[in-house]
């Protein structure tokens, strides 16, 4: 599982309207981008795990979870509908320590 040492972006930040990335989801974009480790993904269909480190306890669980898909799918050239299983963890964490965690799988079908 790769670690990432940044606070988790929620979709409502991430856009303006429907369709429009905020300034602030773009810089949130690169650096995340430049952060990610250089890993081989597995051929699709794909079981993701996701965990997001939240310092604040209204955080909704599944906010982040679309910007950072995304993100994903950018730097590991994937498409996300070849994803078939999903597991979302939220923890809680001291302000300062938040981070997100993922791992992304072949899911084995019979």
């Amino acid at each position: 599982m790769e670690k990432i040492s940044i606070s988790p972006m929620s979709i409502n930040v991430a856009f303006q309207g429907r369709r429009f990335k905020t300034p602030q989801y773009k810089s949130y974009e690169k650096a995340v981008i430049m952060l990610l480790p250089n890993i081989k993904i597995p051929d699709p269909p794909f079981s993701v795990y996701y965990e997001f480190g939240f310092s604040n306890p209204l955080s909704d669980i599944d906010n982040p979870v679309k910007p950072l898909q995304d993100i994903l799918q950018k730097k590991y050239s994937f498409n996300d509908r070849d994803i078939m299983e999903m597991h979302v963890v939220k923890r809680m964490v001291k302000k300062g320590s938040e981070y997100f965690a993922f791992e992304i799988k072949q899911l084995i079908t019979i």
